[in-house]
């Protein structure tokens, strides 16, 4: 994976990284970052990130946090959230965190005051009496989508807090998903609705 130093005249700009142009660049980044000073591609991602916000509860140190960042990478959401204890498994993010802003909320009440005064609506993304489907809602450009961790799912205080609780149609046998899972379904159906102009039936 990657590409070997730099063949021929180096590039002029800012960007480039002087390190990998000489020795390759091995990670696992896009062909259009190659070379870039990591600075560099988070500056450029910067400029270009969308307006909903990621926010996962970490009561009991979920193991579905990293993947969860990785996904929101690639979607690239505004921030991610993690709301509860502050240490989390990197693994699955797979180095994407670096490029990926993470923000620590200790409560839900602060993360609930942050959402406020930024002026985001809190969707909640889990199983509820109350819950209305993702596939018809009309998701809100400007938003943090919630997830529950693994077993327990959202929160009592975080259901309260949200405008909307939103759960995903299944058809088989199984009563939930993964959380990561539900999170990169949710992330994508904000996409087809604001990236691409597809409005719900």
């Amino acid at each position: 994976m990657g590409l070997g130093p730099w063949e021929g005249e180096w590039p002029d700009g800012d960007q480039w990284d002087p390190v990998l142009l000489r020795d390759g660049d091995r990670r696992n980044v896009a062909d259009r970052y190659r070379y870039w000073l990591h600075e560099a591609i988070v500056a450029d991602l910067d400029t270009r990130r969308h307006d909903f916000h990621i926010a996962i509860e970490n009561w009991q140190h979920d193991m579905n946090i990293g993947t969860v960042v990785r996904t929101a990478n690639a979607f690239l959401a505004k921030e991610v959230h993690i709301i509860g204890r502050r240490r989390w498994n990197r693994r699955g993010a797979m180095v994407t965190d670096r490029y990926q802003h993470v923000r620590h909320h200790p409560t839900v009440d602060e993360f609930t005051a942050w959402a406020r005064k930024e002026g985001l609506e809190v969707i909640g993304i889990d199983i509820f009496p109350d819950s209305e489907q993702l596939e018809t809602y009309e998701l809100p450009r400007r938003c943090v989508l919630v997830f529950g961790q693994e077993g327990p799912g959202l929160s009592p205080a975080v259901h309260a807090a949200a405008k909307a609780t939103l759960s995903i149609e299944q058809y088989g046998s199984t009563r939930s998903i993964n959380a990561a899972s539900a999170a990169a379904i949710a992330m994508h159906a904000w996409i087809r609705r604001h990236a691409f102009g597809q409005a719900p039936r």
